[in-house]
């Protein structure tokens, strides 16, 4: 009997759970898919993504035969077997192969399915979860598309979940209760992957006994039992769950790498991947800032990182984040100075853009007085010349407060000492 995952694979693009990026309306992967043209792709992303799923739905609009083979057991014995078979009636359409896990081809695996790739008798759909540029060869790469897939959002793993529990009633003849709590438990805690998620479904739906009344019910403390694994509680509103999270970023932010690190622990052990991820980007631009500008980049490395493995190994790369960001100088000067500026934007009438600094790369611009007094900073000493940027209305406006930390004290001084007589006109 195939499991839960299998029977509610979607059969048509706009039932594919999440992905929006690639097979959203007007987006390329789906518009490739509707045209029937389709080219050698990798699809590059974490298990449980949607990968297989996208390759079936790409074979039978292209109207060509799938094979499926796994690189973790498959031979080029395999892929020669496939290729005897070409000139088979039913495959005149074409071929599709669906190789999974390709990074567990070697190089020679690899380049076997050049020829084919190349004469166009073979369309390959290669799938991996580790970084495509430093597992597939160049060979392979150049001929190929790349697309990323990412971890499924909770809400979209709810809606899978959703339609697991409508077949699961239809096949069992039962009814199932399931509380939103542990729905929203199970969502959480599956990284992202929709597969897990239908399996810990699965699991709760088979393990449970139904009532007089022919019913399975099924609440947070039961989910907890089947997988194993303690429920981050958080009332009804989620309230003590957004309070975990306002500690976490607050800690951060008050430097306090110990408390960090502990609010950290109870995020991951609710299985929260996302929400960890996604505060994490925003503590890096918003508490950090310009006190150490690298912060962001190395912060987008641990996320990325961090998605890519999953839970539990992803708990490393995020506390690594955690602690750099926690024992980094503060700055909230960006935050400030884009909080303000929206204030005067949405608040009141600023003003038009000065003449000098429009739009001049068009018939008739001068004759409207557009650009003609605008001085190009890099003909000036240190590439600065004094003149004005913003409208007359805000003039002199001051957005940006430098912050008292070394990095932006450095820039302010330096530019102090440019704009106090080292930049004047020729």
């Amino acid at each position: 009997m195939p499991p839960l995952a299998d029977k509610i694979r979607p059969d048509n693009l706009s039932d594919v759970f999440g992905q929006r990026h690639l097979i959203g309306e007007g987006k390329v992967l789906r518009r490739l898919i509707e045209s029937g043209t389709i080219p050698n792709m990798i699809f590059y992303g974490p298990s449980g993504t949607g990968k297989t799923t996208i390759a079936n739905i790409a074979a039978r609009a292209a109207g060509k035969k799938l094979y499926k083979l796994n690189a973790t057991n498959a031979s080029v014995s395999d892929i020669k077997e496939i290729i005897k078979e070409l000139d088979m009636l039913d495959n005149t359409g074409g071929v599709l192969l669906y190789l999974d896990e390709i990074q567990n081809f070697n190089k020679k695996q690899q380049q076997s399915l050049l020829e084919f790739i190349e004469n166009g008798s073979i369309t390959l759909i290669a799938s991996t979860t580790e970084n495509p540029y430093f597992y597939i060869y160049n060979a392979i790469l150049s001929r190929a598309t790349v697309f990323e897939f990412m971890p499924l959002m909770p809400s979209d793993i709810k809606d899978a979940l959703n339609r697991g529990i409508r077949l699961l009633k239809e096949e069992l003849a039962i009814k199932i209760s399931i509380c939103d709590e542990a729905l929203e438990f199970i969502a959480q805690t599956s990284s992202g992957d929709v597969r897990k998620s239908l399996n810990t479904l699965e699991l709760c739906v088979m393990a449970a006994q139904p009532d007089n009344k022919n019913t399975i019910n099924i609440d947070i403390d039961f989910v907890e039992q089947c997988v194993n694994k303690k429920a981050f509680r958080h009332d009804k509103d989620g309230d003590s769950h957004y309070d975990v999270i306002s500690a976490f970023q607050k800690s951060i932010r008050g430097s306090d790498p110990d408390a960090a690190i502990h609010y950290l622990a109870r995020l991951i052990a609710g299985g929260d991947l996302m929400i960890i991820c996604r505060r994490l980007m925003v503590i890096a631009a918003e508490d950090i800032g310009l006190a150490y500008p690298q912060a962001i980049s190395v912060t987008k490395s641990c996320v990325d990182c961090a998605l890519q493995l999953g839970l539990p190994e992803a708990r490393i790369p995020l506390a690594e984040a955690t602690l750099l960001l926690a024992t980094a100088p503060k700055s909230n000067s960006s935050a400030t100075a884009i909080d303000a500026a929206l204030a005067d934007v949405n608040g009141s009438y600023t003003g038009d853009v000065p003449k000098h600094l429009k739009d001049a790369h068009y018939g008739g611009a001068k004759k409207m007085g557009r650009g003609l007094t605008y001085k190009y900073p890099h003909d000036y000493p240190n590439n600065y010349v004094d003149q004005q940027y913003l409208p007359d209305n805000i003039k002199n406006k001051k957005y940006y407060i430098p912050g008292t930390n070394k990095t932006e004290q450095l820039s302010a001084t330096y530019w102090q000492q440019i704009k106090n007589g080292e930049g004047k006109d020729k």
